[in-house]
């Protein structure tokens, strides 16, 4: 085994590595950008080495230079966790002819599979099944637009190389190729370097379920059962679970077969993933699933995986690098009950799920209730250089009704304040009753859209109470005094003393009156059920008062009688920025009348395009921006003519 591991990544998978590591009794060396300086991946390393910038591309996804980390600290292997150099065969050739072990396959199965057109090729002629569409070379508009309608429509275009819903567009009618295909070649070639597409049958009601493989060096090779990642939006997961819902014991079977079989076909070694497509349209049946690709690397949801079958699959993946045969055989792998992940972004599900930037002012995580991995802690930043994920919550039970339930439960312990989170999102998804009942498929989002992501309501005065007196009690803790004059409570001779707190509310005023007893207690005047003041607010930087209540985030700011009332319309006249990002088209002139709806400009940011639209018929007075800004939160991207503002 190795004595000192390097970990080229950040966030939550470095965190989780080094958790194994320091268990092994291996060192544990972390790389930063200058982003991630004070992250928590390098306060738990034993060394750490800055390998540059925030931007990925200047840091993370340099090999030169995180091999220059390993050779500097003695490091004998280096971990590339996912994402950035885990895919990447120059890198794993690099660090072999370095004298460093890279902890992965070797790099000719990276390539083999890195491609998604010739991996089908190749799984195609391994005897895996396939899903029907076009893989060539040739890359024309035109050519690619007859594929997509010999394969018949809807279709997925897909870049040909990375993954993760980058470069991946759904088409339904032939008018809307030519617009998304080049959306998806841009947003290819900005991800990966790589514009190639690939065409494939978009299937009516599909499964996304994956089989977790494993191999060594000395031609061993077991799966370890499989997962259920059907739960997206855009094309990227959201709740993960193990063993798949419905899963019939023979396609259990054939379908690990068939991972089994791929992975052999690539001379493989260490984890991966072999993805299938199954159609679901009358339920899961063992010929009715497709090879979609594999990934050579640790997935995201792997903690699944070892909830269900016991196993630590980073300690699996370090032994089988360091030489060591698998400890088990096929045959004495269990499956045991049923495990839930959700993850936990910085994003605004009430705007398409826009990433969300900002400081966690609040951030309590259950982890006496469920397993957490996170790369964050309380006071950390998400910035707009790297994934917005906060954390990946996980529920292991007996049966899958439990371990939803055990799941839906932390999150509704959990607190989240500073930005915008996804977390009640979740908790809604896991109750749904289609979700409880199994009946899931890719499109379970988009169609319950209206009932997992409700317009936003206003607090209800329960929690306008907490946040009343929890000012209260911060007001007397910061005045506190042997004076009785000195006492901001209300005091009176004769009675109780009564007192208003005044909180703005979608631009309205609504008061909340407490009531001041002679024993020292402090009540909501009006209240139907007490209400604590303590564990559920917090002050922000701000001033304003987050509130929490069952994994719900309420930020309510105070009346100020001085402040401007009136700020209707002063967002009317423009387009600003949701986050800071990088222009990448701008669709529009001055002059120019648009429609409601139309597209304006599209910004890059998060690895993602974001496509900014007019909120209404409008007149364009100015352009802002031009293609390859770098534009902050708020900025302005296009002004509207004010004769239209004052129409809208």
């Amino acid at each position: 085994m190795f004595s000192k591991l390097l970990i080229a990544n950040r966030g939550e998978i470095a965190v989780r590595v080094m958790r194994t590591a320091k268990g092994l009794g291996i060192s544990t060396v972390a790389v930063y950008s200058d982003a991630d300086a004070n992250a928590l991946h390098v306060a738990m390393a034993d060394e750490a080495v800055r390998i540059g910038p925030p931007s990925a591309r200047e840091s993370y996804l340099k090999g030169d230079v995180i091999l220059a980390a390993a050779r500097q600290t003695g490091a004998e292997a280096i971990h590339p966790g996912y994402g950035f150099l885990s895919e990447n065969a120059e890198f794993a050739e690099a660090c072999a002819a370095a004298g460093i072990v890279f902890v992965g396959p070797p790099p000719s199965a990276i390539r083999a599979m890195g491609l998604k057109d010739q991996a089908k090729a190749l799984m195609a002629k391994a005897g895996v099944p396939v899903v029907p569409g076009y893989l060539g070379e040739e890359q024309s508009p035109k050519r690619l637009a007859e594929e997509a309608e010999r394969t018949g429509y809807p279709v997925l275009i897909k870049a040909v190389a990375g993954g993760g819903g980058k470069g991946m567009r759904r088409v339904d009618s032939k008018s809307g190729f030519a617009a998304a295909l080049e959306g998806a070649k841009r947003e290819a070639a900005s991800a990966f370097g790589d514009d190639r597409v690939l065409i494939e049958k978009y299937v009516a009601r599909p499964r996304h379920i994956e089989m977790q493989v494993f191999a060594d060096n000395h031609g061993n090779a077991v799966h370890l059962f499989e997962r259920d990642c059907s739960l997206q939006r855009r094309h990227q997961k959201v709740i993960e679970e193990a063993p798949a819902p419905g899963m019939p014991p023979a396609m259990r079977a054939a379908m690990g077969e068939a991972a089994v079989k791929a992975a052999l076909a690539v001379g493989y070694s260490g984890a991966g993933t072999v993805e299938f497509i199954a159609d679901a349209s009358e339920g899961l049946k063992a010929d009715r699933f497709w090879f979609m690709e594999m990934n050579t690397r640790l997935q995201v949801e792997h903690p699944v995986t070892e909830a269900i079958t016991g196993l630590d699959l980073v300690e699996l993946q370090l032994r089988v690098a360091s030489g060591e045969k698998l400890p088990l055989a096929q045959d004495q792998i269990r499956l045991q009950g049923h495990a839930v992940e959700a993850r936990l972004y910085a994003e605004d599900p009430q705007h398409d799920f826009l990433p969300s930037t900002g400081t966690l002012e609040r951030l309590h995580l259950p982890e006496n209730l469920v397993r957490v991995d996170s790369g964050v802690r309380e006071g950390d930043a998400v910035t707009p250089f790297y994934d917005p994920m906060i954390a990946k919550v996980i529920a292991h039970a007996d049966t899958r009704e439990a371990a939803a339930a055990k799941l839906a439960h932390a999150l509704e312990a959990t607190q989240i304040a500073g930005l915008r989170s996804n977390n009640a999102f979740l908790i809604r998804a896991l109750k749904q009753p289609e979700f409880v009942a199994g009946d899931i498929d890719t499109g379970f989002i988009p169609r319950h859209q209206a009932e997992l992501i409700p317009p936003k309501a206003e607090p209800p005065l329960q929690l306008l109470g907490q946040a009343a007196m929890f000012l209260v009690r911060e007001c007397e803790r910061a005045h506190r005094s042997n004076d009785p004059w000195d006492r901001a409570d209300g005091f009176r001779l004769v009675g109780d003393a009564r007192q208003t707190v005044d909180f703005v509310i979608g631009g309205k005023r609504r008061s909340v009156q407490l009531m001041h007893r002679h024993d020292g207690s402090l009540e909501m005047m009006d209240a139907k059920a007490a209400v604590s003041p303590h564990g559920n607010a917090v002050r922000m930087k701000s001033g304003d008062i987050a509130v929490f209540e069952r994994g719900e985030t309420w930020v309510l700011s105070l009346y100020d009688p001085f402040a401007a009332a009136d700020e209707q319309g002063s967002s009317a006249d423009r387009v600003t920025a949701p986050m800071p990002g990088k222009v990448i088209q701008v669709l529009v002139r001055p002059g120019e009348t648009v429609k409601r709806g139309a597209p304006l400009a599209v910004l890059e940011a998060m690895k993602m395009e974001h496509t900014l639209a007019a909120s209404a018929d409008a007149l364009i007075a100015t352009v802002d921006v031009s293609p390859g800004d770098q534009v902050n939160e708020g900025a302005v991207i296009v002004g509207f003519a004010k004769e239209n503002s004052e129409a809208a």
